[in-house]
């Protein structure tokens, strides 16, 4: 008690400290330590912590801008958790010298900045707290509203929602399908603010708020177990002429600017030699993004002659490189399919681009200054016009390049009964950090949230298979040299969730709940 004191009694341990550190111990909610528990102490204490500056802001802090308070514990708190939970990005910045010195700049800028939208949240829920149940639906409202915000606007940083710290527990996340991962993520920071809610309680509401508790997660759990079981039932039904066979490949290739014409070649040798091909096997293979750096597809035509040599007409390839639009003067970075002749049979622009990775936001101003994107070359990559699928046997296969697949708004909307979702990353730019562990664990949602199968090749990442519920059936660990095989049964899924109503119904309610008993008290 000495402690809680203590903190009261400072405004730099209350207001500045106390938020930092919470939102820091965050990053152990989130893989690869996957400690939810942790989210029912953070999100309690963030609550009270906010309502006792409300109450004291009207009293000891009063002769300071009211808001001041609430704005710049919500901000701490934010940068907290954006300091642990992103630090890995600023890993990147070490493959180029004319970026390591920003390197300790980047690990604070990058929280000091996303911190505003936490800050923005306390803002809009602070003023209204009270130990009561409606403020808690306002406190749940704020900042899941704030996350939804910072997932769309400035092109949008969908990473580490709280719904993200289940990514271990597949059956809790079946309702993802039916939902959407914003509704998720509502119920999520709900379930993980009950304590605060059981603190004001009488004896009997307690043992009421328990067991609806218990009964909504349990009722969530077998939901999830049911779909996973009835899923496996109706796969193992498919008929074997209705499966595509992949394999993907993980080299493990260092991340390397200005490749030589040599190294281009030893690569792509390698890539063979990993890809293992049987002449008389219909196989579709992955290579992943980054696996031969910097290069464009015309120059890669040098190297046909290996492709020609060890594949077949049963064959298709599909790889990242860089490609160039000569008439309009753009450059991508695209995904490439392939035959055994080396002739191009479908290509996907990446859409969805790195802010300061893949392009300058505001190209003029930053290139006055000396400075250019972080991926090897000077220009900016174009952005790709639209999300192609790649029709094949009857099946639609759905391109994201590494990035992309954080944003569930590039499956969402796809209404293809028979699909698979391709991903390709480059993830080591990440290094040996949590960044590839995080980035993982968005495949596992956007799996089950487009009711699809995911085939993610990574180099130096996490190269797996992963099922229609998030299951990993296959996968390489990080810095994992290899490949996987297997034998993808392509059955009819729909996606349930095509938009984001679901996360607006519930927010209205929250809000309207509030509204209400605020006039009741």
């Amino acid at each position: 008690m000495k402690v809680l004191q203590t903190i009261r009694s400072s405004r730099t341990l209350l207001v500045l400290l106390t938020p930092l550190l919470l939102g820091s111990l965050s990053v152990f909610s989130f893989a690869p330590f996957n400690f939810t528990l942790i989210n029912f102490f953070i999100f309690p204490a963030l609550f009270l912590l906010l309502s006792d500056i409300n109450k004291r802001s009207k009293n000891i802090y009063r002769k300071k801008p009211y808001l001041t308070n609430l704005f710049f514990a919500g901000y701490f708190f934010g940068f907290g958790f954006f300091l642990t939970g992103t630090y890995w990005i600023s890993n990147s910045l070490k493959f180029d010298e004319t970026f390591q010195s920003l390197i300790p700049l980047t690990i604070v800028a990058i929280p000091a900045f996303l911190g505003i939208f936490y800050g923005i949240s306390s803002i809009i829920c602070g003023p209204f707290l009270k130990r009561n149940l409606g403020s808690v639906m306002l406190f749940i409202g704020a900042f899941s509203f704030i996350d939804y915000i910072r997932s769309k606007i400035f092109s949008g940083f969908p990473w580490n929602l709280w719904g993200y710290s289940w990514s271990w527990f597949t059956e809790i996340l079946q309702i993802l399908n039916p939902i959407g991962l914003f509704a998720f993520n509502l119920l999520s920071v709900t379930f993980f603010t009950i304590p605060v809610i059981l603190s004001f309680t009488t004896s009997q509401k307690k043992i009421v708020v328990i067991s609806c508790a218990i009964f909504l997660f349990f009722s969530n759990y077998i939901y999830g177990n049911y779909t996973i079981n009835n899923n496996f039932k109706e796969l193992k039904n498919v008929n074997k002429e209705n499966y595509i066979n992949f394999k993907i490949i993980s080299p493990n290739f260092e991340l390397k600017y200005n490749l030589s014409t040599e190294e281009i070649e030893k690569r792509i040798l390698l890539l063979i030699r990993y890809s293992d091909p049987e002449k008389e096997k219909k196989t579709i293979f992955i290579w992943p993004e980054g696996a031969i750096s910097g290069s464009y597809l015309k120059d890669l035509e040098n190297y046909k002659h290996h492709i020609k040599k060890n594949f077949s007409d049963k064959h298709i390839i599909i790889f990242g490189t860089n490609t160039l639009d000569k008439k309009d003067d753009l450059f991508f970075n695209s995904l490439i399919a392939i035959d055994n002749n080396f002739e191009k049979i479908f290509q996907y622009n990446k859409i969805k681009l790195v802010p300061f990775g893949e392009y300058l936001p505001i190209p003029k101003f930053f290139e006055t200054i000396g400075l250019k994107k972080i991926t090897e070359g000077y220009g900016s990559f174009s952005k790709g016009n639209n999300n192609k699928v790649f029709s094949f046997s009857n099946t639609q296969i759905i391109p994201l390049i590494c990035y992309e697949i954080i944003f569930p708004e590039l499956l969402q909307k796809t209404n293809l009964s028979k699909k698979i979702v391709l991903n390709l990353s480059e993830d080591a730019w990440f290094g040996n950090s949590i960044g590839p562990y995080q980035h993982f664990a968005k495949t596992i949602f956007r799996a089950i949230e487009s009711n699809s199968f995911v085939v993610r090749s990574a180099n130096k990442g996490i190269t797996a298979f992963v099922n229609n519920n998030g299951q990993v059936i296959k996968s390489l660990k990080i810095n994992e040299t290899g490949n996987l095989e297997y034998k993808i049964p392509i059955a009819k899924k729909q996606t349930k969730n095509k938009n984001d109503l679901i996360f607006f119904m519930l927010l209205i309610t929250y809000i309207l709940i509030f509204i209400t008993l605020k006039k009741n008290d």
